[in-house]
């Protein structure tokens, strides 16, 4: 289906992009995937390049490139070519926004800089071992210290845990009021601070995921992003775009798995014919088209929703379940489509599939999704 709502500019970033990728991302991909993380250096070229924080203002080094529909084609294209690894959507549409909504002008000055150019890869801390899509129910704690804070706890399942440099950070604020959380800023190296190990993950094999530990750490009152319990609102509000994020990736996912199998039922061939030429792939090959292209319909006005403001939770809670269901069940199909080859590892769409598993958890499990969506119908 034809898409409209990119203008010529997105397009000119979009190619810009892609000659990154080509040039220095995919040949180090299998690199990667080998040592299970991508390299640091990666990081720097990106930002040298302009594809970090593109929407930052100019006055902090940003290109100033407003509207969500620039990280789209991010998305979309790191997905085109099977990335999963280099995780600049969480950096700068997930993690980067703490810093530009509830951050000082201060707090502003001294990391958006540094975030735009790769010299400082950044996380957010939330997830814990016993604690996942409740945020109220937090264990990591922050205590006053005169004017400092000690953060005491972990977190777990962390994307980019292992190379970032700042890491904001969920601790509870006041032990007696369930909602009272605040974010802190934590750089990497800070007494307490320790990275635990790189996790061994089902999928995104190159992303380095980690437990993260603070055993004591203090940070002075800077580090504060925002009120002290005003974290758990905070969190909340930045539930939409990551979200949106999200299902940006899945509906991206999908249309390349989709490709991938195109190009292989075509080229494959049983019984003296292409793939293609049976009628039951077809119907297959139908059925794929038809979820890719409503799912991408769906995302893409949601995006220009949340370009304009008017993208509410509930929206990209739809968005987000919607997307990634669509996208278990299209690279599911795509392996049984490829037969053998699409149970080895070797193969771009055994990684698809792989990947895709965690976008039905993380950002809200779909069943959350679905519990947002009945409590907007039924209160």
């Amino acid at each position: 289906m034809q898409r409209h709502h990119y203008a010529p500019e997105h397009e000119e970033y979009r190619e810009a992009f892609r000659g990154f990728l080509r040039r220095e991302v995919v040949p180090n991909q299998q690199q990667w995937l080998d040592q299970g993380i991508v390299d640091r250096d990666v990081w720097r070229s990106a930002g040298k390049h302009g594809f970090l924080l593109p929407w930052a203002d100019e006055r902090y080094g940003g290109l100033g490139l407003a509207g969500f529909r620039y990280e789209q084609v991010l998305i979309e294209e790191l997905a085109a070519i099977g990335e999963s690894g280099l995780a600049i959507p969480l950096h700068s549409a997930v993690v980067a926004p703490y810093l530009q909504h509830f951050g000082t002008e201060e707090q502003r000055q001294v990391w958006l800089p540094a975030a735009i150019s790769g010299d400082v890869v950044l996380a957010v801390a939330i997830t814990e071992p016993g604690t996942g899509s409740d945020v109220a129910g937090l264990t990591t704690r922050a205590e006053r210290d005169g004017d400092d804070w000690i953060i005491t706890g972990s977190k777990v399942f962390i994307s980019n845990g292992i190379h970032a440099d700042l890491v904001v950070v969920a601790a509870r604020t006041d032990p007696d009021e369930r909602h009272a959380v605040g974010l802190f800023l934590v750089e990497a190296g800070a007494p307490g601070f320790e990275r635990g190990r790189k996790l061994d993950k089902l999928g995104m094999r190159s992303q380095d995921t980690a437990e993260l530990f603070f055993d004591g750490v203090r940070v002075g009152p800077d580090a504060l992003l925002g009120e002290p319990a005003d974290g758990f609102k905070a969190i909340m509000s930045m539930f939409a775009q990551e979200r949106l994020t999200v299902a940006v990736g899945s509906a991206a996912g999908a249309e390349a798995a989709l490709d991938l199998t195109l190009q292989h039922t075509k080229e494959r061939a049983a019984f003296g014919r292409p793939l293609a030429r049976f009628q039951d792939i077809r119907f297959r090959l139908a059925q794929m088209r038809t979820e890719v292209d409503v799912t991408r319909t769906f995302v893409d006005r949601c995006v220009i929703a949340h370009e304009a403001g008017d993208l509410s939770p509930v929206d990209a809670a739809e968005a987000k379940l919607f997307a990634s269901e669509v996208l278990g069940r299209v690279v599911d199909e795509a392996v049984q489509l490829h037969g053998g080859m699409g149970y080895m590892w070797e193969h771009p769409i055994c990684r698809a599939f792989a990947d895709a598993r965690v976008q039905r958890i993380y950002a809200g499990t779909s069943e959350i999704m679905k519990e947002i969506i009945g409590r907007s119908l039924t209160s």
